[in-house]
C-alpha cells in the first residue's frame, strides 16, 4: 500500500480532502472559529497538527488556546488587541485596579 504524504500546512482544499468534508463546510467552520485555521488575505491555512488535535479533542476551544503560542510573534495581534478594547470602549487596564 502506498503512503500518501500530507504537508504540515494545508490549504482549504487540502483540509477539506483530509477531513473528507465539502470545502464550503470547512470554510464555514473555520470562519466561525470551530476549526483551527488562519486566514491570510483571501487564503486559509491550517496546521495539520492542529487539525489532528482538534479531531481528537472534545473541546475545540482548548485546541485553539493551545495553538495560540504559534502566533506569539505575530505583530498583527497587538493591533487586534487594541481594536478589541477600542470596540469595547474601555482600556486594556482596569482603571478600578490601577492605584
Amino acid at each position: 500500500m502506498d503512503r500518501v504524504s500530507i504537508p504540515d500546512i494545508l490549504t482549504l482544499e487540502e483540509t477539506s480532502e483530509y477531513l473528507r468534508l465539502p470545502v464550503e463546510t470547512v470554510l464555514n467552520q473555520a470562519v466561525k472559529g470551530n476549526i483551527p485555521g488562519r486566514r491570510i488575505e483571501d487564503n486559509w491555512r491550517f496546521l495539520k497538527v492542529a487539525i489532528d488535535d482538534w479531531l481528537s479533542s472534545k473541546n475545540s476551544r482548548s485546541v485553539l488556546l493551545s495553538q495560540a503560542g504559534a502566533f506569539a510573534d505575530d505583530d498583527a495581534l497587538l493591533q487586534l488587541r487594541d481594536d478589541i478594547y477600542q470596540a469595547r470602549g474601555r482600556s486594556e487596564i482596569d482603571d478600578n485596579l490601577a492605584d
